[in-house]
């Protein structure tokens, strides 16, 4: 039998319906949580809050990149780039199951803004995508190279003690680069400036909100 065809429609609900899912539900992990090998060491006072803040700021980056690779991926020309930006979106699908999962440890929450966040990010996938295939994996390439920058302060800031919010850090950033790393190969442009500029600016401005609210 043919597979059916997806309409507009179809699609519109698929979309609303991860959207819901990443922003209020919490996405299912399709690989074991590397944090849970280390010792649950539990932190007080300003470590533990630092800790959280870190990691509420990294859950929003993955609520922020499960937006930005389904908003470019639905407007993919190519069916082959489309499945790269999805096979990308399911790893970080994992990403915000592990750092959702850290947080209710460290007895914290995600981001409030994190439907403003979801928002934001797919409008952005989607104009990167309506640019052309080339321009959209190069826009993955950049995204994927600052969060890598942005996981090595964490890792250098993170308290000694909290082994669990590393691995879970360490298995992200290599998991980033291999993204980067894919699209490179699948043949990204590379961003003509101001553009990664104002990338880095956008994800400063994020960061500092995230870490508090």
């Amino acid at each position: 039998m043919n597979a059916r065809r997806l309409t507009a429609l179809d699609r519109f609900i698929d979309e609303t319906q991860r959207a819901l899912e990443t922003v209020f539900g919490t996405p299912p992990a399709m690989r074991p949580n590397p944090g849970l090998a280390e010792p649950d060491v539990v932190l007080e006072g300003a470590e533990r809050r630092h800790a959280a803040g870190l990691m509420r700021v990294n859950h929003v980056g993955e609520v922020c990149a499960q937006a930005l690779y389904c908003g470019q991926a639905a407007v993919a020309r190519d069916e082959a780039t489309r499945a790269h930006l999805l096979e990308a979106a399911q790893e970080e699908t994992d990403h915000l199951a592990w750092c959702a999962d850290r947080l209710r440890e460290l007895d914290d929450r995600p981001s409030l803004l994190n439907p403003l966040w979801y928002g934001g990010s797919y409008a952005i996938g989607v104009l990167a995508g309506l640019r052309g295939d080339g321009w959209n994996l190069g826009f993955v390439v950049e995204t994927e190279r600052q969060v890598e920058a942005h996981i090595d302060e964490h890792l250098q800031s993170l308290p000694p003690a909290d082994a669990r919010s590393r691995a879970i850090l360490q298995v992200m950033k290599a998991d980033e680069a291999r993204h980067a790393d894919n699209a490179e190969a699948a043949g990204a442009r590379i961003l003509p400036p101001p553009i990664p500029t104002l990338m880095a600016g956008a994800s400063k401005l994020m960061k500092t909100i995230a870490y508090r609210v």
